[in-house]
């Protein structure tokens, strides 16, 4: 009988709920079609369709420090890789099969050299793996609906041995817990219909994990996809529970909690366009006030995002991403201590939720006032007791914002204003930050 160890758990946890911000990394053969990772079953391209590109894979712009680096600079404090997409080609060296880097014309083992980048930059290591394999031949294709030859009769699967499958499967996570060194995460991708649990063999698949890596942290998706919250959520975890929930492409309508109350740990996964692998022709982007405010949100929820690049066929992560991983960095640079080490406001003893300007996270005694647009007057910090208030300051600069006393809001006599002068811009039109400090 499983016994879940509340105590082991939370202290697992406790830097990813502090770092709160990551950096996803979907990269593989489907750079150089360029029409996203999921083109081999969109396209319902066949193997020897396929093929061609890892014969053609030669990356020699791929610079993993680069990436890291990019990561850093953005004020992020994780990367997770690819590893293995759907497609089934790995980017590590792995002795269950030659459909790996190692063996295309790039020659060398990927997640080796990544690894090593992102410890070189202090940041925290984490590797997605699929479970899923559209390119081993016991894996399901007629009649499955995410494989490519699922509408193909003459592909069907007789045959195909699912145990062996579910052996070459575990034998390969195993060696990515084996011969990499300390994984901070580990990211499954995903579960569906029958696929999910037992179907993957759960059980003995996270007890060898956890032998590996004791106190990796590892998502909900051998249980569920995108959508579900899993068994943990349900106060009911099994030996493969996650110990994250993974909303993708939206962030959660209000803070999550378990069966019984409790503050879920989530991260939410979005992507800067509108595509996870690299695509040419997706302009889509998202401004970096969007991405600014969707962390914003994330962490006054109590959320973690974890936000995708899509290196190209030459390994370099594209111009307009970069352009917004510097704007994130300069905002993280200023303001990142409204995000490390925050978390909802809801609990701390003052009521803001009545507070409409924008977002409020919290750490201990400082609240931070996330201000998304500019206010007529002097901004109203509703729900704060004016007694109880040590000192407002704009988080960028550290300056003094004095409370005001101006005759305006005099008929609000029991309401804390906070005077931003006379500008009619925010100084920071991303967001910007007041650090309210309280008496404790």
């Amino acid at each position: 009988m499983y016994e879940f160890d509340r105590e082991r758990y939370d202290r697992r946890m406790a830097w990813w709920l502090h770092d709160r911000f990551g950096m996803f990394i979907h990269w593989g053969l489907y750079a150089i079609p360029a029409r996203g990772e999921w083109v081999r079953s969109t396209e319902e391209m066949d193997d020897a369709s396929y093929l061609p590109y890892f014969d053609e894979f030669d990356p020699r712009e791929l610079d993993a420090r680069a990436w890291a680096r990019a990561a850093r600079e953005a004020g992020m404090r994780y990367v997770v890789m690819t590893a293995k997409h759907h497609d089934g080609f790995c980017l590590f060296d792995t002795a269950q099969t030659d459909y790996s880097s190692v063996h295309a014309p790039l020659g060398r083992d990927v997640v080796a050299e990544f690894v090593e980048a992102v410890r070189a930059e202090g940041l925290r290591v984490g590797l997605y793996f699929s479970l899923i394999d559209w390119h081993h031949p016991d894996f399901p294709q007629y009649g499955d609906r995410q494989a490519p030859l699922r509408n193909h009769p003459e592909c069907g699967n007789e045959g195909r041995d699912w145990g062996r499958y579910l052996h070459f499967m575990h034998a390969q996570v195993r060696e990515l817990c084996s011969n990499y060194g300390r994984l901070d995460l580990l990211w499954f991708d995903f579960s569906y219909d029958d696929m999910r649990g037992e179907r993957w063999g759960a059980t003995e698949l996270m007890r060898m994990v956890r032998e590996l890596q004791p106190d990796v942290i590892v998502n909900n998706r051998l249980e569920v996809s995108g959508e579900g919250m899993g068994s943990l959520a349900e106060c009911a975890p099994t030996p493969y529970h996650g110990d994250f929930v993974t909303p993708e492409r939206i962030i959660p309508p209000w803070r999550l909690t378990d069966a019984e109350g409790r503050p879920l740990a989530w991260e939410s996964c979005l992507t800067m366009n509108d595509s996870w692998g690299y695509t040419a022709r997706d302009d889509n982007w998202k401004s970096p006030r969007t991405l600014v405010r969707s962390l914003v949100e994330c962490v006054s929820k109590g959320g973690n995002l974890i936000l995708n690049v899509g290196p190209d066929a030459r390994g370099r992560i594209p111009r307009a991403s970069m352009e917004r991983l510097r704007e994130l960095g300069r905002w993280m640079g200023e303001n990142g201590a409204s995000v490390y080490g925050c978390g909802s406001a809801e609990g701390g003893g003052v009521d803001l939720a009545r507070f409409d300007q924008g977002r409020v996270t919290r750490r201990g005694n400082h609240y931070y006032l996330h201000l998304h647009e500019p206010h007529v007057g002097p901004v109203p910090l509703l729900g704060v007791p004016k007694a109880s208030i040590r000192s407002v300051r704009i988080l960028a600069d550290g300056s003094e914002v004095p409370l005001s006393s101006s005759w305006t809001h005099s008929d609000y006599a029991d309401v804390a204003f906070a005077d931003l002068g006379a500008a009619t811009e925010l100084p920071d039109p991303l967001d910007t930050v007041l650090e309210l400090v309280l008496d404790e």
